[in-house]
């Protein structure tokens, strides 16, 4: 089966996603978890330890700038399912529209972002990378940030993982999250809309813990 732009979308409009094995491996499998991690846009954590990465402005935050760069880093590391194809369909969801990136920057050098899917209010969180200390913490604090701003009612993680955990993620059945799809992807949402807020709104709309 050829993997196609539309393909892709329409997978995830039913729940499912693609992988490979690892990088040289050209077969793709898709995956439809039993029990799925969500991030709930009105739960996301921030540490005091993190806060104080952030407000001391050592990164600087833009959306959709290296989008490919941001994939790229998610599939540097010894084991990773984005082979050479998955790698160019997104790609191809990004110049459509439907992917899109959030980077963080340490002057003018990539050091961290996540990457990930969008179809009406739903976002497909696909994968993050961090080259500097909390900079993939920092990307998601900034991108739960603009999905609530943009409108979107779902943010969907794949799989909880226990650092997914420790920022607030949870785990929901498969059937609720195809509730919670179908509901999503039937509403508007932007993801490009919003302005890059600064660090003072950043922090006084996200809930902090110790």
């Amino acid at each position: 089966m050829t993997l196609t732009p539309e393909l892709l979308l329409h997978a995830y409009s039913i729940g499912i996603f693609p992988m490979s094995e690892h990088r040289d491996d050209p077969e793709i499998f898709w995956v439809d978890p039993r029990r799925r991690g969500v991030f709930p846009l009105d739960g996301f954590r921030i540490s005091r330890s993190l806060a104080r990465r952030i407000r001391s402005g050592v990164f600087r935050i833009d959306t959709d700038r290296d989008f490919a760069g941001v994939v790229d880093g998610c599939a540097d590391r010894a084991e990773t399912w984005i082979n050479d194809e998955i790698r160019d369909r997104y790609l191809d969801l990004h110049e459509l529209g439907h992917a899109h990136s959030l980077e963080v920057y340490d002057g003018d050098l990539l050091v961290g972002g996540v990457y990930g899917v969008v179809l009406g209010a739903a976002f497909f969180g696909e994968s993050m990378f961090s080259r500097r200390t909390d900079a993939s913490k920092v990307a998601l604090a900034y991108l739960v940030d603009r999905l609530n701003r943009g409108g979107f009612t779902l943010f969907d993680t794949q799989f909880l993982t226990s650092h997914l955990a420790s920022l607030g993620a949870v785990e929901i059945s498969r059937g609720e999250y195809r509730r919670q799809l179908a509901e999503a992807i039937a509403r508007p949402a932007s993801f490009t809309a919003p302005a890059i807020p600064s660090v003072q709104e950043i922090l006084q709309r996200t809930s902090q813990t110790s």
